[in-house]
């Protein structure tokens, strides 16, 4: 039997009902318990939580807890109104799922409009954020041409998925991987609202100073082709550290993951000061 100090604690798959905004969702997660504050996964748009459980084998992270889930509108988890997911909602459902699951504060890696939503929570909870890997998050304008772009077609979802198909001709790194798994990774009917939301946040909601204001040490992370993003500068003149992920663009755990989880362990080592709290 092992010591009472080196319990090991096995990575848990549950599907955990939740109300958010009056809306049943019954929310896929998948964590690992531990006595340190928990570092939680929130995944980008079309995509899934599975991107970020190659954690459990990190020698890095061996023995911290996690928590990752597919937010409404993706993955394993169900929505009874798909036509409610929005930015503010994935915020709720994100604060619904911290409480559901006993956390106080917490690490947070977020990719794309996983990165938003923890940015926006962030904002309104300085406290419970610890620190901050974004990875690729929207954070401008120039973040949402597509889904912009999608907002001028009679149905969103349906022209995001031809677009998305013919990305595997393109030399975006990743575009194929991220098409070919679309269909199971997203409901069509979470896009149009999703996208309004996400472009009204782009242009009006002040997002490069919330991140710039937040109190907790910050990582912004993306791949070499987003290397000419206008606002790295600003974040770069303002603490926020930079990581660029070589051979790979706006999905860097699908075209290059050894180099970006050496960048996010790297920046947790320096930051982190393991702290007996079970949760």
């Amino acid at each position: 039997m092992p010591s009472a100090d080196r319990v090991v604690h096995e990575v848990v798959h549950e599907q955990v009902p939740l109300r958010v905004h009056g809306i049943n969702v019954k929310l896929a997660w998948v964590r690992r318990a531990g006595a340190d504050d928990p570092v939680v996964f929130l995944h980008g748009f079309g995509t899934s939580k599975e991107d970020f459980l190659d954690v459990a084998q990190r020698h890095d992270f061996t023995g911290r807890p996690f928590l990752a889930y597919d937010a409404p509108g993706a993955g394993a988890t169900e929505c009874a109104d798909l036509g409610e997911v929005t930015l503010p909602f994935l915020v709720a459902t994100a604060r619904a799922a911290l409480d559901r699951a006993g956390i106080g504060r917490c690490h947070v890696v977020g990719h794309s409009t996983g990165a938003l939503t923890a940015l926006l929570l962030a904002h309104e909870e300085p406290g419970r954020v610890l620190s901050f890997v974004n990875i690729k998050g929207v954070l401008a304008p120039e973040d949402c041409v597509l889904s912009r772009e999608a907002l001028t077609h009679r149905d969103p979802g349906e022209f995001f998925f031809r677009l998305a198909h013919r990305s595997r001709d393109t030399s975006c790194y990743g575009g194929g991987l991220f098409a070919a798994n679309l269909p199971a990774k997203l409901r069509r009917g979470a896009v149009p609202t999703l996208f309004r939301s996400m472009v009204e946040l782009a242009d009006h909601g002040e997002l490069v100073p919330k991140f710039l204001s937040l109190p907790c040490p910050r990582l912004y992370l993306y791949g070499k082709q987003c290397a000419g993003l206008s606002y790295l500068p600003v974040l770069d003149a303002n603490g926020v550290e930079l990581a660029e992920i070589p051979h790979s663009g706006h999905l860097p755990m699908y075209s290059n993951p050894v180099a970006m989880w050496r960048q996010i362990a790297e920046f947790h080592a320096r930051q982190l000061m393991p702290v007996a709290r079970r949760w």
